[in-house]
């Protein structure tokens, strides 16, 4: 195939996604990119916990910021495009490390259709996450990487990707000591002449900008292994069993691409010397899983970093099976898998937590349109378990917003709970204490919420009209499927997973909709349960709030 209708190929998907999906997955992609971008660029927006303690690399964001910067200059600054352009960057690099992938998997046709057709690597490839660039620069990495022969290219991106990502740097150190025993140089030129120079020259850039942006002299690589490894904070955000990266974690995140892996893993260990890149990948693989779970907080996004391998090891098997596999059993398995990842990427892009990305237009126009009585702009409450939404850059206007945080018990104080999980304690109890509500505008002018917080802070909410509904997931409809499984269980003699109880605690702090409240204007009545409240006892006031307005 010719390598300009390959590369044009992956742009066509990766430009395709930009597009597509249109879905929320996990705050970092906002909050550790964009947002910082927009206070950096702008001048306003919010920096979290992460940036303030410097655990964090502004190299990332400052590229972000660059484009923001361009577009201030040319008077070009929309949202739209401050949305847009920053996905399509992060698009053009997965799809360079897609065609690298390609070219290093020696141009064949299995790997550039797994590369292509893998559900999670569509609906994240094109986001704003630093683990996507870090599967892009490490698919980079391993494309240049001294598999036949010599050379050290791959050291550039492998030594950025590990200055962003420090636990990256489990990934590299079985493919150095694969390096270091393969190589015709001696070792100690290896080590002192290439890793270490090249190492230095990168974190020496890395710490100067970091340096620079933070305002003191700083090592962000440290500082992240020692809030999120050696202090464990990481597990306030939760925790999962050791096993689980191996039972869900990676499974996955392939998705039906397991299957081809998991053949490619057998005919490897049968016939580890008829696959020897395939086996050192394994090695790696299994050296980066193992010590990953070491680290109670776990995520999907952690092991993304691991697709290109686990598909080269899956590409290798599936290419020497094409030989002697009949036409009819090509396509049916092309098939299969090209449908079983369309399905889930289909979903997790268009459909599933799209309430997010959808609520923000209508924040835009109500930050860029309302004025209340006294002509004031509006000021934004969110009622929402925390980063639930993007913030600033999309709507980029200089309002006042406020949402309920969640720093981890940095102090290590006792009993400690943040912001959010007191808020949920007693929802009507912590509106009453930090929500002054006279006079009237002193209060928010707007309550952003998931619906299931509604009736729990109904009072509050008689100041209020309901402004817009917005359609978020489908996570209530889960819980009918209880009876089914109960059924499933019966015939099996096993005793049922309770789904119910296990959605109880999502769905009391998100739910299937979000709610877009605005508060009255003098003059404007509101139907919104004020019955219920003629009807019910008095409420007793708490004590005299100060007079200052916390909101603010």
């Amino acid at each position: 195939m010719r390598l300009l209708y390959v590369f044009g190929l992956i742009l066509a998907v990766r430009l395709a996604s930009v597009f597509i999906v249109q879905t929320y997955f996990v705050p970092d992609e906002y909050w550790q990119s964009l947002e910082v971008a927009h206070k950096l660029t702008f001048g306003y927006g919010y920096l979290t916990w992460e940036w303030v303690q410097g655990i964090r690399s502004y190299v990332y964001p400052l590229a972000i910021a660059a484009i923001y910067k361009v577009l201030a200059l040319l008077q070009l600054d929309s949202v739209e495009w401050l949305v847009l352009l920053p996905r399509l960057l992060q698009a053009l690099l997965t799809t360079y490390s897609d065609y690298r992938f390609y070219v290093w998997t020696g141009k064949r046709k299995w790997a550039l259709f797994l590369i292509l057709v893998p559900w999670f690597w569509f609906y994240t490839g094109s986001r704003t996450l630093a683990n996507t660039l870090e599967a892009s620069l490490i698919t980079i990495a391993l494309s240049y990487f001294p598999w036949h022969g010599e050379g050290t290219a791959y050291l550039w991106p492998a030594a950025i990707c590990c200055f962003l990502r420090p636990t990256a740097a489990v990934i590299w150190l079985p493919l150095a000591v694969y390096h270091l025993r393969k190589s015709r140089l001696s070792v100690v030129e290896l080590i002192l002449k290439r890793f270490v120079a090249i190492g230095l020259l990168v974190a020496a850039a890395g710490i100067a900008i970091d340096t620079y942006w933070h305002g003191q002299l700083i090592v962000t690589p440290w500082e992240f292994l020692k809030y999120n490894i050696f202090n464990n904070i990481g597990s306030f955000y939760g925790s999962h069993p050791w096993y689980w990266y191996f039972t869900a974690g990676l499974p996955t995140v392939l998705g039906i691409n397991t299957l081809p892996f998991v053949f490619g893993l057998v005919q490897t260990v049968r016939k580890s010397e008829k696959f020897p890149i395939s086996k050192q990948l394994l090695i790696t693989i299994l050296v980066t899983l193992v010590v990953l779970s070491t680290v109670e907080h776990k995520e999907l996004r952690f092991v993304s970093s691991l697709q290109p391998l686990c598909l080269y090891v899956a590409s290798d098997v599936l290419s020497r099976w094409s030989y002697r596999a009949t036409r009819t059993k090509l396509w049916l398995a092309a098939l299969g898998i090209l449908l079983l990842n369309a399905l889930p990427a289909w979903y997790f892009s268009t459909i599933h937590q799209k309430g997010p990305i959808e609520l923000m237009p209508k924040l835009r126009n109500i930050a860029q349109e309302y004025r209340d009585e006294r002509d004031q702009r509006a000021n934004i409450l969110f009622l929402m378990p925390c980063h639930s939404t993007p913030y600033y850059s999309h709507i980029h206007e200089n309002v006042t917003m406020r949402f309920l945080t969640c720093e981890p018990n940095l102090k290590q104080l006792a009993n400690f709970k943040d912001e959010a999980d007191r808020f949920y304690d007693a929802p009507a109890s912590w509106l009453r204490r930090h929500i002054p509500v006279h006079p009237r505008t002193a209060l928010p002018s707007h309550v952003v919420l998931f619906d299931s917080l509604a009736d729990k802070i109904s009072e509050f909410l008689t100041s209020y009209k309901l402004l817009h509904s917005i359609e978020h997931a489908e996570v209530n409809k889960l819980s009918d499927s209880q009876a089914l499984l109960n059924e499933w269980s019966s015939v099996l003699g096993t005793n049922p997973p309770n789904i119910t109880s296990l959605l109880q605690f999502v769905e009391s702090r998100t739910g299937k909709a979000i709610l877009v409240y605005q508060r009255l204007k003098s003059g404007e009545e509101n139907a919104f349960n004020r019955q219920e409240f003629q009807d019910a006892e008095p409420v007793i006031e708490p004590e005299a709030l100060p007079s200052e307005n916390q909101f603010n």
